[in-house]
């Protein structure tokens, strides 16, 4: 039985490969980017809509093996951005970002 749970997952995800083209998109990133064409993104490059040191993270991660975790804050959203290689059978085939909306107090723990 196949899944389809990352489709409607209330995280935005964004899949390219290698060269930055876009592979895949669920249906909260297609919202997030809907301005600058949703899903119609789709086979485009990352490249196109980034500037230089963004290109230059994206290329480090990919060429590094690197993950690359952040916040941001946008229209009084919070989030935390979550970047890194994605493999099959041990080859880097791309990058895969997640971007989840998050509080701007949230408590942390510390577990043993």
């Amino acid at each position: 039985m196949k899944f389809n749970w990352e489709e409607e997952f209330n995280v935005s995800i964004t899949v390219s490969d290698v060269n930055g083209k876009i592979l895949y998109m669920n249906q909260k990133s297609a919202k997030t980017f809907s301005k600058d064409g949703g899903k119609e993104l789709i086979g485009k490059s990352l490249y196109d809509c980034h500037q230089q040191k963004s290109i230059d993270i994206m290329l480090d991660l990919i060429n590094n093996k690197k993950t690359n975790v952040y916040t941001i804050e946008k229209n009084g959203i919070k989030k935390l951005i979550y970047q890194s290689p994605w493999y099959e059978n041990g080859k880097i085939m791309g990058l895969v970002e997640l971007s989840l909306e998050i509080p701007f107090e949230m408590p942390h723990y510390v577990r043993s």
